[in-house]
């Protein structure tokens, strides 16, 4: 029989078992968590390798969808040249008849001028003085509708007059457009060159880049016009065939496009704007002015040889109007029918400059050549100042508004007088022309205001041949005051059928931006922001380089009529997906003397005239690398009510050369034009 342990020894042992019992308890509970945490980082472990294969599939299905779309886009080019001449004679033919204008003009529209004042109702009238009220009510509307009926009188007459003044001015271009086509029958050579050259020019046939020039002469006696007309060079036809994405080395590769391709198609090109351009002539001749067409394709380019600019006649084609008419051309390959049918010529190499000899040209008609296009155009930065200011207000003409030049003195600081006839938008505009090669300084745009209020004029037009500053634009905003540069000048008379260049014709650029920019690119080494906010109020983003708190220069103010500083550092740029606006910089390219980027943004007056920035919220800077990847994402400062323009932040340089950035909030209520103002930009 055992003996029972007890006394002290016995509940010492069951303390003991008691805490060897704890220990394990508390062992196997650290256990339990040990596994708990394993397990939770294996998931979590796991949900990371996920997000990152998503990503990455994301990133690289981006990256296909943008390859893929710049092949698209290269592929819709390469179309729209295969089909050039199929789809041009798609086109309805240019007929003299679509010159004349209706002469129907804007019916007579007095608005509340045609509603008569009501007239009291004495029934409504109660109380003690209610005759008293309603007399006294009754002869107030009885006078108010007489005002009324006044008015609508004088508005009449007004109407009447400017609705007969249009009317003769359309029955006399009318007159003209008739002219034209009498003249066309009767084979007035100035005429036909001038309709002819005009056919050219109006095609909707040719694609946005193709030259537009012609030399011509009209053989009356064979009825016969003989023209020299410009065709596109070889870089016309894409060198690159496609675009493929490697993920391998996350690059994008262009595929080239075979040499035997390439200039195949650009053969066919030629051939088909050779025919094209007959076909438009033949097509818009409806007066028997036509019995064949000689027509030379040239192409400009750098003579290897000499290395100077030089002109090659690549095409020559005589066709009668008999045998062009026995054509479809909608179903021919343009090179055999051009070299076969017609027994044209075509250059074998066209790609290497290879000529041909014309069958006839312009000078060997006998008559005077006429030469119409962008090569041959008078220099506006040449022309004479009196003859710059009767082109300028020829242009208003074509515009159909009526204007003159004023006399060279007391006129007051105008140039040209104008006066828009239309009732309703209309009225009169001084106009001023600044023959420049220089940007025009704002103090030109302070005194053309100070003529307009001067002078009660509706508008005021300054027209230069240089450009303007984004200080000038800036006084200008709000104001009923246009700014013509140089380039639009240009381009408006081209539009009105009128000539005018600038120079050689060319835009004047530095080369500094460009080579910045092709640097930074082929290195990387930019950054685009990427600006977000949510509110659905119009902004126009801005940039500063600055040196302390003043900008460099107007010229380093970044923003919608400067999209870019001269050197090419800062520069707009399309917005990725999210974004709403983007700015790209290459803090690396930006001159040494240049400590801070200034970001600002300003509600858009023209398109939200009343608002102001309390609907600019949850703002923030998104920070990406050149690949697109976002490599942060900075905060910044949301609108106050009453506020129109606010400094978002700056990126500033610090002693060591790296940039940081530092959160604005400062913001203005005179817009944009006060917030520059500050950063030292010449508003006015």
């Amino acid at each position: 029989m055992g003996r029972r342990s007890g006394g002290l020894i016995g509940l010492w042992a069951e303390q003991q078992r008691a805490a060897q019992r704890q220990r394990e308890e508390r062992e196997a509970a650290l256990a339990r968590q040990r596994r708990e945490a394993e397990r939770q980082q294996r998931a979590y472990e796991r949900d990371v390798s996920r997000m990152q294969r998503e990503q990455k599939a994301a990133y690289r299905r981006h990256r296909d969808a943008d390859a893929l779309r710049r092949t698209r886009e290269i592929d819709e080019r390469v179309a729209v040249l295969e089909g050039l001449l199929a789809a041009g004679c798609r086109a309805p033919a240019f007929r003299v008849e679509s010159l004349r204008r209706s002469e129907e003009v804007e019916p007579f529209a007095p608005g509340a001028l045609a509603q008569p004042v009501p007239m009291p109702d004495q029934r409504r009238y109660s109380g003690r003085d209610a005759r008293a009220r309603f007399e006294r009510d009754w002869y107030a509307a009885q006078a108010a509708e007489a005002r009324r009926l006044e008015s609508l009188a004088a508005y009449r007459r007004e109407y009447d007059a400017w609705a007969a003044a249009r009317t003769a001015e359309i029955r006399e271009h009318n007159r003209g457009v008739a002219g034209t086509g009498a003249a066309l029958a009767g084979g007035d050579a100035e005429t036909v060159v001038d309709y002819f050259s005009a056919v050219l020019f109006a095609s909707a046939g040719w694609p946005d880049g193709f030259p537009r020039e012609v030399s011509a002469a009209y053989d009356r006696g064979g009825r016969g016009l003989v023209l020299d007309w410009d065709l596109p060079g070889y870089e016309v036809v894409p060198e690159t065939k496609g675009v493929k994405y490697l993920p391998s080395t996350d690059q994008e590769k262009e595929v080239a496009r075979p040499v035997t391709q390439r200039r195949a198609l650009y053969r066919s090109v030629l051939a088909q704007s050779v025919l094209l351009a007959v076909r438009e002539l033949f097509a818009a001749d409806g007066f028997g002015a036509l019995e064949s067409v000689a027509l030379n394709g040239y192409v400009d380019g750098v003579d290897p040889a000499t290395g100077l600019a030089s002109r090659v006649c690549v095409a020559s084609v005589v066709v009668s109007r008999r045998d062009f008419d026995r054509l479809n051309l909608e179903l021919v390959a343009a090179v055999d029918c051009l070299t076969g049918a017609l027994a044209g010529r075509l250059s074998g190499k066209p790609d290497e400059r290879a000529a041909v000899a014309p069958f006839r040209t312009p000078d060997q008609v006998g008559g005077d050549v006429v030469v119409q296009g962008d090569g041959e155009e008078p220099d506006l930065l040449a022309m004479d100042p009196i003859a710059f200011e009767g082109l300028v207000a020829e242009l208003f003409r074509a515009r159909g508004l009526q204007a003159v030049t004023t006399r060279r003195s007391n006129d007051g600081g105008v140039d040209v007088d104008a006066l828009d006839p239309d009732p309703i938008s209309g009225g009169s505009i001084v106009v001023q022309v600044k023959r420049y090669r220089n940007t025009v300084p704002p103090s030109a745009v302070r005194d053309l205001y100070g003529t307009v209020q001067g002078a009660g004029a509706n508008k005021g037009v300054l027209v230069t041949t240089s450009k303007f500053g984004p200080g000038s634009y800036t006084f200008a905003d709000g104001k009923p005051l246009t700014l013509i540069s140089g380039t639009e000048l240009v381009d408006l008379l081209r539009r009105h059928g009128l000539r005018g260049r600038l120079g050689d014709g060319r835009p004047e650029e530095a080369p500094a931006p460009a080579a910045a920019s092709a640097a930074a690119d082929a290195s990387g080494d930019f950054n685009t922001l990427g600006m977000v906010w949510r509110g659905s109020v119009a902004l126009d983003v801005c940039a500063l380089v600055c040196a302390g708190g003043r900008v460099l220069g107007d010229e380093w103010f970044v923003f919608y009529n400067n999209p870019a500083t001269p050197d090419g550092s800062v520069a707009f740029a399309p917005a990725a997906f999210g974004d709403r606006a983007a700015v790209r910089v290459g803090f690396d390219a930006l001159p040494a003397r240049a400590d801070r980027v200034v970001l600002v943004a300003a509600v858009d007056p023209e398109v939200n005239p009343d608002a102001d920035l309390r609907g600019f919220m949850e703002a923030g800077i998104r920070l990406r690398d050149a690949s697109g990847g976002e490599l942060d994402r900075l905060v910044v400062s949301d609108g106050r009510p009453g506020e129109t323009a606010l400094v978002l932040g700056s990126f500033r340089r610090r002693a060591g050369g790296d940039w940081d950035f530092v959160v604005g909030g400062k913001g203005y209520a005179g817009g944009l034009g006060e917030l520059v103002g500050d950063f030292g930009v010449e508003v006015g």
